[in-house]
């Protein structure tokens, strides 16, 4: 029996997978068990942020794991103790809670935001808007708060208190921000809904409207964030910092971590006993953390990653077939003109090269340490296949 057939008959078959079995990974490359080698533009969906198996990130992991792999959060570990320091000071936030994916750091980050109203103003004042388009998890909380009608099915009765804004549109917004509100959650870019940025005023009407009426802003930087789209923060790109940020995905370099920073205004919200988590601050994964932390804040990192974003866009634009370039930094969204997404994803694949799909776009999320020659190598490769 192949590796696919054991899977397919051992695993729930909740995803679409590719026919291909990746058994090993260095740096942006990665290779199948026939031996085959891949350029990867995907890297996991954005979460190996560093690569396959960077040195200093499998260093760190390794020797984490020789010393111990887990405790729980009844008690203190240096490692977490650390890795939340840095992280707080980087973003510049109060507080963290560690978890272990993007929608759990959703789901607490809705929590926070509840709470927070209701020791201020009581019952009633619960509801999140969310906006159009937008994708926050796949609990049935964060599939609640996500705004695409392809996913309100199946799992009723959905959790309420949410309604959905249309992104750009402020007199939407205004006509939907009542006194039931308790917080606004955006994603700058809207990954899953096919790599769309906000407009620059949208966000800044957000941020003013909610302010004056002590609204919590939450930011879902699940796949923004970590230095995807330049900044180790997108929000950083728009001037504004969250009451709340949310971030996973290229965090922990691969390994399962999410995490939910409060500003100073609502850090005491969540007190003890009110959230938790058993893997949440897993050491391992707090190592890797770590790792990932040192290396994108490193000096000339991130003006790296905007420099390949740059130079990234440029020659996509310059391809057949491409109608336009969308996204922020190494978060890229690629609209055709003839072929469909799927088409080109599965032709890639066949040719060697990696890629992901948002709704009827490309969608590219290399790992932020790829070259401009192996840029070079899978445009070479995108080109041929469209």
């Amino acid at each position: 029996m192949t590796t696919q057939e054991k899977l397919d008959r051992s695993v729930m078959g909740t995803y679409g997978r590719f026919p291909v079995v990746i058994a090993s990974g260095a740096g942006e490359f990665c290779t199948d068990e026939s031996g085959r080698t891949y350029i990867d533009f995907g890297s996991g969906i954005g979460t190996s942020s560093l690569g396959y198996c960077n040195e200093a990130w499998t260093r760190a992991v390794c020797q984490q794991a020789q010393t111990m792999q887990h405790t729980s959060n009844l008690y203190y570990t240096k490692v977490q103790a650390d890795f939340a320091e840095k992280l707080c000071g980087v973003t510049g936030y109060a507080n963290v809670f560690f978890c272990n994916s993007g929608a759990e750091a959703n789901e607490c980050a809705i929590k926070l935001a509840r709470k927070y109203s209701f020791d201020r103003y009581g019952k009633g004042r619960h509801k999140i808007l969310t906006l159009h388009n937008s994708f926050h998890g796949r609990t049935l909380c964060t599939l609640s708060a996500t705004g695409q009608d392809v996913f309100h099915n199946y799992f009723f009765p959905f959790v309420e208190g949410f309604d959905y804004v249309e992104a750009n549109q402020i007199a939407d917004l205004e006509a939907k921000l009542d006194d039931t509100v308790c917080a606004v959650m955006l994603e700058y870019v809207q990954g899953e809904g096919g790599v769309n940025a906000l407009e620059q005023s949208f966000v800044d009407a957000i941020y003013e409207k909610c302010v004056a009426r002590d609204i919590l802003v939450i930011a879902d930087e699940v796949q923004t964030g970590v230095g995807r789209t330049g900044t180790f923060l997108a929000g950083e790109q728009f001037g504004h910092r969250a009451d709340v940020t949310t971030l996973a995905k290229g965090i922990a370099g691969g390994l399962p971590m999410g995490a939910c920073l409060a500003s100073e205004k609502c850090a005491k919200t969540l007190d003890r006993g009110s959230h938790g988590s058993t893997f949440g601050g897993n050491l391992v994964c707090c190592a890797g953390g770590l790792a990932v932390l040192e290396t994108v804040i490193a000096p000339g990192f991130l003006e790296s990653v905007q420099r390949k974003a740059a130079y990234f866009r440029e020659r996509l634009a310059t391809l057949p077939g491409v109608a336009s370039v969308s996204g922020m930094g190494l978060m890229i969204g690629i609209a055709l003109t003839e072929k469909s997404a799927a088409e080109v994803a599965n032709t890639a694949l066949e040719q060697g090269l990696l890629v992901l799909t948002a709704k009827d776009k490309v969608r590219l999320l290399p790992p932020l340490t790829i070259t401009e020659e192996e840029i070079e190598q899978g445009i070479a490769i995108l080109e041929k296949v469209l």
